[in-house]
């Protein structure tokens, strides 16, 4: 009888670890839900728009200028922000202050990406920070689950003449 409870207890170790690895590789590799939080990327996402963010781009280095992604704060690590990509390595971008006064340009750097919000006016991008490192990418959001009246693929950018042609 021992033998017997001791035998279904690890079968049910066993198979509880074999399926927390295969959900793992899931969410790690193929993507997940999120929801998104904040006004920077308004009017294409509102606050608490639920969102499914796949990462097989990030790993196949398969982001583009114009996508929408899931990164690591560059200030804040223990956070995630939800930007749209506006320059890939080696890109010339254009930049001004808010009064656009002041107009200048920068590059992108080899391994990194520029990332800024939809909505310029609210949002803490790279015109803040900078550049971000590749590897801050989690994933790239491509379709909204919630709220059901939006539901479907992501529109583009609203901004959509931000995009570097050089």
């Amino acid at each position: 009888m021992l033998r017997g409870v001791l035998g279904k207890s690890f079968r049910l170790v066993g198979y509880t670890i074999q399926y927390g690895c295969i959900a793992h590789c899931a969410f790690e590799y193929v993507g997940g839900v999120v929801m998104c939080s904040g006004p920077s990327m308004e009017p294409t996402i509102q606050n608490s728009d639920i969102v499914f963010a796949e990462n097989l781009s990030r790993h196949f280095y398969g982001i583009q200028r114009g996508d929408i992604v899931i990164a690591k704060s560059p200030s804040d690590p223990k956070s995630n922000i939800c930007k749209r990509v506006i320059g890939l390595e080696g890109d010339k971008i254009h930049t001004s202050s808010s009064s656009d006064f002041f107009k200048s340009h920068s590059y992108v750097p080899m391994g990194h990406v520029w990332l800024e919000g939809d909505n310029l006016q609210n949002s803490t991008d790279s015109r803040y920070y900078g550049p971000i490192p590749y590897g801050l990418i989690r994933g790239r959001i491509f379709f909204k689950i919630w709220p059901l009246s939006d539901f479907g693929f992501l529109r583009d950018s609203p901004n959509g003449h931000r995009f570097s042609d050089d």
